[in-house]
């Protein structure tokens, strides 16, 4: 029988991928789960009957919602919904997003801004709808999927994906801070470059002008995107699984307040980001305590929180 404390948790972008996959490890731990996506009658509807179908099979709190992020009134009205059924919301998850590959010089500045809209805003339209409910509760979890990408070993024709997910991430170090003093809580689960067990990479977006797509393919770099693509794999692990995501954003739900991990790295191809942001954090860390704001460090309402805890 599952002790566990039982949370109402929302996430977005669940339609596929580790929103969907983690949607369906949180529900089936014993949480009550708003599966959110678009197009939830048209589109994704048989998205919504195989989420349907799921807690049926393993009798598990799983929903789905309407919620579009490149929307505030969607988003705002999905927040209502949830709030109105159970009176509380307990964990925001920031799954919702898009990848492009491609040379950097092809993509428009129209897609560069479509997707920080979609990557980037969208999790800025979800805080705005969110938020005040969680300050208003003094405790909640902000859950955000972040990518090694920001800032590991990066490879070339990922820049606008890249670009976008660094801002993301922080934007989720920013909230950190600002929420802690509200008893809201912040944790950043950081996947690695998973080639298998996802549509990242087979659904990408593509550059929208041509020519210049063409000149880069027959060109100095013709060959490059092959080589991106088959050296990435080749740094996956024959055992990468990408349901350890699902299963480490579970453990980042279910561990105690106060306690939850600031980041946790996924990343079986080991592309240096965990190094990386090690140093940042404790450089960040030690910043906050220099300038006499150490306590933001840890949310405020756990007595026996470390600020080791953000750190890690």
């Amino acid at each position: 029988m599952n002790t566990k404390a039982k949370h109402v948790i929302l996430v977005t972008g669940a339609s596929s991928g580790f929103g969907a996959m983690s949607a369906r490890a949180l529900a089936r731990a014993g949480h009550t789960v708003y599966a959110s996506m678009r197009e939830t009658n048209g589109r994704n509807a048989p998205q919504v009957q195989a989420a349907r179908d799921y807690a049926s099979e393993h009798g598990a709190d799983l929903r789905t919602i309407e919620l579009d992020v490149q929307s505030q009134a969607s988003a705002d009205e999905a927040l209502a919904r949830i709030v109105a059924e159970h009176g509380r919301l307990d964990v925001v998850m920031h799954n919702a997003g898009h990848m492009v590959f491609g040379p950097a010089e092809a993509f428009t500045p129209e897609q560069y801004a479509q997707l920080y809209d979609v990557n980037v805003l969208g999790t800025q339209r979800v805080n705005r709808a969110a938020l005040p409910q969680l300050r208003k509760q003094g405790r909640g979890l902000v859950l955000w999927i972040g990518s090694s990408s920001h800032r590991g070993g990066t490879p070339p024709y990922l820049a606008p994906y890249f670009a976008a997910k660094a801002a993301m991430d922080a934007l989720a170090v920013s909230y950190a801070g600002e929420l802690a003093r509200w008893g809201v809580e912040t944790s950043i689960v950081v996947p690695g470059a998973f080639t298998k067990g996802t549509n990242h990479f087979a659904h990408s977006g593509t550059p929208a002008d041509t020519d210049r797509l063409a000149e880069y393919d027959a060109g100095a770099n013709q060959g490059l995107k092959e080589e991106i693509l088959t050296g990435l794999a080749g740094c996956e692990p024959p055992d990468a699984d990408v349901g350890s995501v699902a299963q480490a954003v579970v453990d980042v739900v279910d561990a105690p307040f106060g306690a939850r991990p600031f980041r946790v790295h996924v990343d079986p191809s080991d592309d240096g980001c965990e190094v990386v942001n090690a140093v940042a954090d404790r450089i960040r860390a030690e910043f906050l305590r220099r300038i006499q704001l150490g306590d933001l460090l840890s949310p405020r309402g756990n007595p026996t929180s470390t600020e080791v805890s953000h750190v890690a």
